[in-house]
């Protein structure tokens, strides 16, 4: 009878602490994060439910300047930087796109750049999953494409991403602080 009473009381506290752990009043959520989580399709309008098929869709983290000097200072120059915040920026290609004259097959790829005062590397990767640009390692590298940086007139508090038609393709255009860059993608 007592083994039978202890195994009651340990089902119970069980039972207990479940429904402690699926109580809405005791579940501990994470902080919203500073840099939020954003993503951007192309077709800017791919991801309405209009029968719009991707051909890209990019994730990203959206640091704020919060008044700070971004680049050159909080992203150094001639770094490699993980193009956002938190883990590393990602591109999903639904269908083959060209980059630079390299083809770029359907998949899921990080990007990274390095900065400079005038002029952009940007970096498409085949590692994704990581934090930051600490893993990162040139040898998973795609391609590496040099763009020129366009000083804006006035600063822009978060970074964003968004993507611009072409005539082939379109350009992934990335800008934070007083930097803007373009990226030429032909599909």
């Amino acid at each position: 009878m007592r083994k039978l009473i202890g195994l009651s009381l340990l089902c119970f506290g069980l039972m207990a602490t479940a429904q402690t752990k699926n109580d809405p009043k005791q579940l501990k959520f994470a902080n919203i994060d500073v840099s939020p989580l954003d993503m951007v399709y192309y077709p800017l309008d791919a991801a309405t439910g209009k029968n719009v098929t991707p051909i890209m869709k990019v994730t990203y983290s959206r640091p704020s300047s919060k008044g700070r000097a971004i680049f050159g200072n909080l992203v150094k120059y001639n770094e490699v930087w993980r193009f956002g915040a938190n883990e590393n920026t990602e591109l999903k290609v639904f269908k083959p796109i060209k980059i630079d004259g390299k083809e770029i097959p359907a998949g899921c790829y990080s990007i990274y750049a390095i900065p400079g005062e005038t002029e952009w590397t940007v970096i498409i990767n085949k590692t994704t999953d990581v934090w930051g640009a600490y893993a990162y390692n040139t040898a998973n590298d795609l391609v590496r494409v040099k763009v020129p940086a366009t000083k804006l007139t006035s600063p822009m508090e978060y970074f964003s991403i968004s993507f611009v038609k072409t005539d082939d393709g379109a350009n992934m255009v990335a800008g934070w602080d007083t930097a803007q860059v373009s990226l030429p993608i032909r599909f």
